[in-house]
Order: C-alpha cells, then structure tokens, then sequence
C-alpha cells in the first residue's frame, strides 16, 4: 500500500465509485470519474492506476482505454465490470480484469497487486541501468583498479540493494502477475 499512489476509479454508478473510492482512500490517493468522458479529462502521467468500468453511456470503458493507451500513459489498468469477459477481452491492453460484483478485499487485492507490480518495473529499471554502468566499468578496468575504488563498491552494493527489494516485490506474484509484467517488455 502506497501513499502517493494515484488510483482513478471509473463507473456511471456514482454510488459504487464513491464506495471503492471509500474502500481504498486511506491507502491510496484516489480520485473519481463517473463517466468515460470525466476520466479521460482527468487521466493523465500522474495517474499510477485506473479502475474503469466497460458499460458506460457517454463513452465507453474499451474506448477509454484505448485512448490511455493511445496517449502512452504509463499506468495500470483493472477493468471492473459487469460485463462478463468474452474472447474479445484477449486483445485489450489492460493488466487485470475484475467481475462485478467485486468485494472490498477482492478490489484492495488487486490495486495493492498493480502498486507493486509498478514497483517491480520501477526496480527492474533501476537494476538494469546500474548493471549497465557495472558492464562498462568492468569492460574498461582491471578488477584490482575496480576494487579499490569506493564509487564502484558502492555501485556494487546499491546493485545488491535493487536485487533484494526485487526478490521481495516479486515473493508474492503468482503466473498472472509475472504474465502481466512479460506482456510489458
């Protein structure tokens, strides 16, 4: 559970908004959109997670999404819908489907799964950049050069730091999760 983590919840039926919105404020900094054309209006890189219902009467939950991923926002996206999934769910580029109803722990579940999935790609990125920097090093310098600098032990150990925050992000993602992240790469 993240402070600071911005979740955008979106449905028609404002009284099931305001009651996910009650579910997850104390976590989450949460914002409400009751309709497709008040979210794309409100959605935007600060956004970390969208909550998008499929079923609504201005502009749909698919076209909403579309024009998230239209507009290359980096967040994640629940569908959390009634409409039941169907085949044509397979081509829509969203990270997790929820069917309404959706209980409290269900909906929390969830938001804390794509918070640290974000996490995860935030550390990966992290872990690569400074794997990079250690190739280079390593490629240009003798070991005995490279152990007796400070900066690159530090490197070294900043590395060991990045890994062990990705061992815990990753020890409670199940196949789904790790889906998730490889249909991101």
């Amino acid at each position: 559970m993240s402070r600071g983590t911005n979740v955008l919840i979106v449905d028609d039926e404002a009284a099931l908004a305001d009651l996910y919105a009650a579910w997850l404020e104390q976590d989450w900094d949460v914002e409400t959109a009751y309709g497709g054309r008040e979210a794309l209006e409100m959605v935007g890189p600060e956004t970390d997670i969208v909550l998008l219902d499929r079923r609504m009467p201005d502009i749909s939950g698919d076209e909403v999404l579309d024009e998230i991923r239209n507009r290359d926002l980096d967040c994640r996206v629940a569908m959390v819908t009634a409409v039941d999934p169907e085949f044509d769910i397979l081509d829509m580029p969203f990270d997790t489907y929820l069917s309404k109803p959706v209980p409290r722990e269900e909906l929390t579940d969830a938001v804390e799964r794509l918070d640290a999935l974000s996490e995860y790609e935030d550390a990966f990125q992290r872990h690569f950049a400074l794997v990079s920097k250690r190739a280079a090093l390593e490629s240009e310098h003798p070991r005995t050069e490279l152990r007796s600098n400070d900066e690159y032990e530090a490197l070294l150990e900043e590395i060991e730091a990045v890994e062990a925050d990705i061992d815990e992000l990753t020890d409670d993602f199940d196949d789904a999760d790790f889906d998730v992240l490889l249909s991101n790469l």
